[in-house]
């Protein structure tokens, strides 16, 4: 099976040993985004900025890779606080319609560069 890298401006350009996103056959697979504006690299302040910017990223990898997110079969989040699981929970809903795809939710000590949150996503085109 061939893989593709897929990759855009759009979203931020990976800061370590891996691709945005690399798609196998029409399942495309998303690496983690934290809260990066793509155009400074710099962190958006605050939780609330923070998950906005996240699913503005993965939108953008989606995008790229000619889906969506409502082509998403599998989410995990990841979050320092899991009191802030709520806060995910109202922004995913504004970037997708039912039928919604299976998630996780992880506590974690800490993530890259102090970020809040992280997501990362699974997803089927056609």
């Amino acid at each position: 099976m061939n893989r593709k890298i897929v990759s855009t401006p759009d979203a931020p350009a990976a800061i370590g040993t891996y691709s945005q996103a690399v798609q196998a056959g029409s399942t495309v697979y998303l690496s983690g985004q934290i809260g990066l504006d793509p155009l400074t690299m710099q962190m958006v302040d605050g939780i609330d900025a923070q998950i906005v910017r996240v699913f503005d990223n993965l939108k953008a990898v989606a995008a790229a890779a000619g889906g969506s997110l409502n082509d998403v079969v599998k989410f995990n989040i990841y979050l320092t606080d899991l009191a802030n699981f709520s806060k995910v929970n109202e922004v995913m809903a504004k970037y997708l319609s039912e039928p919604y795809p299976a998630r996780a939710a992880v506590g974690v000590k800490e993530l890259p560069r102090g970020a809040l949150v992280e997501a990362d996503a699974v997803l089927v085109l056609g």
